[in-house]
Order: structure tokens, then C-alpha cells, then sequence
């Protein structure tokens, strides 16, 4: 039998996770198509996919569009009220996202907004009422530079937060959060993490000048240096003096208008009704082993999602529009540059061993006697799944289980000096931690040489 002159359509299994990235990502159809031709997803010289076809796939994915889907004011009411309970402050763009992200539907704008009018017109009101004070920053293109800073704003918690932003896009390349944001073996990881994982580092890191962050300016400094020996003599990371470092304060306050008010709310529930006790000891360490994975989790599909989102257009900006993660995948399609410098796996591991040991007690979530202890309470409940609906619950069932635990095994006393030890890794003297860098040879001439860069940061 005569084939036709048209190529076999690509296998779907090839293609599966490239539609559903480009289209988590809000692409329209033959924006995907041709992301998935750019990005080399399939052989074009052996498949070939047409718009048709590509439809049909899509659609047997599970991936609809909200014209086809129709769906109605009514039909998504329920799933409203559960979104509204976790993002209270939420408005149309980030709602008709999550209800995509969370609940599969694909809804009309129209169809929000007349939810919003029906249900919600105070809360119109209140987000129409909303301003915000333009400030400039300068950037060359993506991973020019990338601009980290430190939240506390969760300290009465015993949480502390750290992030890291590419200004010129908009893309998040880490939210984190733990018992501390002082310490700079702590921060370095964070960085580390994020070279590994991407391959790459900036041409200019840039943060606030607190002593938490001479780990990021270390250990940038040496990866710069041992790929480029003509950077001997110069800091390649940038100080901002205080409110200067304008991106990551942009993306903190995202972030506490979206995704706090309602995980706030139930952090505040355990406070008030006296379940909570920072001052406790096993409070402290329970509520550290059940909530702080909960919040990462949590905190990394707002991550992801911001990164998959196109920004509200604004004709006063003049960097480039588009998706964060499309935009750094494809960043000729928007006429930008790419500042990205590959980095060796093997001088990532050298740059960890030196400025954030694995090791490390600040490392430790709980004290490894503890842990032994929640653990094995956690599995004798059955390992439940922590929900929003469930955490303070299971929390409480832990602290009785341990408390009872300790009583009856009488190991209280060497769990405490596990305590103290783990206490003194927190990082809550950053002067003491930062004296871990200031006793390392010293890696730049922080001196006048600096003076004929334009583009290295320096000390000061």
C-alpha cells in the first residue's frame, strides 16, 4: 500500500508533557504547536503535526478550552468557595488559573465575572480600589542578574522565608522556607540548589547587605572565577542598600496579597486557640515537622504557577511580555538576550563542600532523636496525607503522642541536649555564622580594581 506524501503525525507519549507544559503555561493552540517545533520535542524530519490534528490530541488529553467547555455560573460554585477559603484576596486572572490548576476547569472570563458581580461585589470593589507606586529598575536580559532577599514576616510562627528573582522576566528561582533565613551555608544551599537543577548561574548576583548573604557572594565569586580566570580580582555579586533591592520586595508583596492571607488564617487558628506554643519546646519541633514541608509544598506550586503565568500587560513596562517560563525557553522569540553562563557539575559539589556542608546542623529540620520519635507516631496514625482541612489536627495528635512517648521512655534529656545542639545551627547569631566565610582565604581584592567594572557588583 502507497503512503501519501504527508509524514506520520508525531506519538503522543513524545509530546504528552510538552502540551501539557505549553499549555499550563496559557499558550493558545499554534503558539504550542509552534513551541513544540522550536523546542525540538519531536524529530521534524521523521513526524510532522498540523493544527487539526494537534486539537484532537489535546483534546484527548483532558485539555480543554473554556469555549468548548461551557461551564456556567452555577457549575462552579463549589469549587469557588474552596478556592476563596485558601486565596481570599485572589481576583479574575489568578482565580480562573487556579480553578485550571486545581479543579480542572476551564472557565470563560465572562462567566468569572458575572460570578464576581453575583457573589463577591464588595471584594470588586475593594480590588478596583488598589494602587501601586512605580519604581525604575534596569536589566540586560535574562539571568543578567538575580536578586535574592529574606521574609520574616511569618517570625512569630517560628517560619522564616527566602527568595530569589529574575527581574528581567519575572521568573521565581526559589521561595523557601524553614526555621531561619540568617544563616549563610543555609541561603548558599538555596543558590546551589538552583544551579544544579538549571545548570546555570547568573552573570550578577544581588541581594541586601546582610551577613546572610555573604555565602551567595562567596560562592558566586568562585564559580565565576574557576570558569573564567580573567574574574580574578573582582566580586561578581551586587549590594543593594536597604529598600534598593526592589525585585524580590515586588514579588514578597505578591506573594502576601495571593497566597498568605489564607494559609495565615489557618496558622492563626493553632495560635489562638492555644494549641500552638512557640515557647514550647515539643510544640516548636512538632510544628516544624508537619508544617514546614506542608508550606514548601504549598509555596512550590505558587512558584510554579506564577512562572507559568503571562503578567497583566502594562504599556509602561519595556521588557519583555510573556510567560516566565516561555520566555526563558525561548527567549529569541522576544528579542531578548540570555546571560545564562553554564556551570560543571563537579565545582557545584566543591562550592557546596565549602560554603554550605551538607552536614550542617542548620540542615536539620528536627533533631535526629526526634525525629526517630514523631516518626514512628506519624506511621502509627496511618500516615495520613497533610491537608489544610487536617494539619492542626494531626499536629495535636502528634504533640500527645510524644509527650506521652517521652514520659514513658524517659528520654527527655538526651532529645534536649539534641535540642540545644540543633539551636546552636539555627543561624539566629548571624555574626557567628558569618565568621565561618570571613576565617576562608579570601577569594576577590576587594579594592580599586573594582572600579573600572561596570557590571561587578562590590562590597560597600
Amino acid at each position: 500500500m502507497l503512503r501519501n506524501q504527508h509524514k506520520p503525525n508525531s506519538p503522543i507519549g513524545m509530546i504528552e508533557a510538552g502540551i501539557r507544559k505549553f499549555y499550563r503555561q496559557g499558550l493558545d493552540d499554534q503558539a504550542i504547536l509552534s513551541s513544540l517545533k522550536d523546542g525540538g520535542y519531536y524529530d521534524m524530519e521523521t513526524y510532522g503535526l498540523g493544527i487539526k490534528k494537534f486539537r484532537k490530541l489535546r483534546e484527548q488529553l483532558g485539555l480543554v478550552r473554556s469555549r468548548k467547555a461551557c461551564l456556567e455560573v452555577e457549575d462552579i460554585r463549589s469549587a469557588m468557595i474552596l478556592l476563596r477559603n485558601i486565596y481570599p484576596r485572589a481576583g479574575l486572572r489568578e482565580m480562573k488559573r487556579l480553578l485550571q490548576e486545581e479543579h480542572n476547569l476551564a472557565v470563560r472570563r465572562s462567566t468569572l465575572s458575572a460570578y464576581f458581580l453575583e457573589y463577591e461585589p464588595e471584594l470588586v470593589q475593594q480590588r478596583r480600589s488598589q494602587r501601586f507606586r512605580r519604581k525604575r529598575f534596569w536589566a540586560a536580559g535574562i539571568m543578567d542578574m538575580l536578586c535574592c532577599d529574606q521574609h520574616d514576616k511569618w517570625k512569630r510562627f517560628g517560619l522564616r522565608l527566602h527568595n530569589a528573582v529574575d527581574l528581567f522576566i519575572g521568573k521565581i528561582h526559589w521561595i523557601k522556607i524553614w526555621h531561619t533565613n540568617s544563616n549563610p551555608m543555609l541561603i548558599t544551599s538555596y543558590y546551589l540548589d538552583d544551579a544544579k537543577e538549571s545548570g546555570h548561574i547568573p552573570l550578577i548576583a544581588q541581594s541586601d547587605p546582610g551577613s546572610e548573604n555573604f555565602g551567595i557572594a562567596k560562592a558566586h565569586t568562585f564559580l565565576w572565577h574557576w570558569h573564567d580566570p580573567d574574574m580574578n580580582g573582582y566580586l561578581c555579586h551586587r549590594w543593594m542598600k536597604e529598600k534598593k533591592n526592589i525585585p524580590p520586595e515586588i514579588s514578597w508583596s505578591q506573594l502576601r496579597q495571593r497566597f498568605t492571607p489564607g494559609f495565615e488564617n489557618i496558622l492563626d487558628k493553632g495560635v489562638h486557640m492555644g494549641w500552638y506554643n512557640i515557647d514550647d519546646t515539643v510544640h516548636k519541633l512538632t510544628f516544624r515537622w508537619v508544617f514546614i514541608p506542608w508550606l514548601q509544598d504549598k509555596l512550590d506550586a505558587y512558584r510554579s504557577h506564577i512562572n507559568s503565568s503571562r503578567k497583566r500587560r502594562d504599556r509602561n513596562k519595556i521588557l519583555p511580555h510573556g510567560v516566565p517560563d516561555h520566555m526563558e525557553e525561548f527567549p529569541e522569540l522576544y528579542g531578548a538576550l540570555n546571560f545564562k553562563v553554564k556551570v560543571q557539575a563537579e565545582v557545584l559539589a566543591e562550592a557546596r563542600a565549602l560554603y554550605a556542608p551538607p552536614d550542617h546542623l542548620v540542615f536539620t529540620l528536627v533533631p535526629l532523636s526526634f525525629e526517630n520519635i514523631i516518626h514512628q507516631g506519624y506511621r502509627g496514625m496511618g500516615s495520613p496525607t497533610i491537608t489544610r482541612d487536617n494539619v492542626w489536627e494531626t499536629y495535636r495528635a502528634l504533640v500527645r503522642y510524644i509527650y506521652a512517648e517521652l514520659e514513658s521512655r524517659n528520654t527527655s534529656e538526651d532529645w534536649a541536649h539534641d535540642y540545644e545542639m540543633a539551636k546552636e545551627g539555627e543561624g539566629e547569631n548571624p555574626q557567628s555564622q558569618a565568621a565561618h566565610f570571613e576565617d576562608l582565604e579570601p577569594l576577590v581584592d576587594i579594592g580599586t580594581r573594582y572600579q573600572s567594572s561596570h557590571t561587578i557588583g562590590h562590597y560597600g
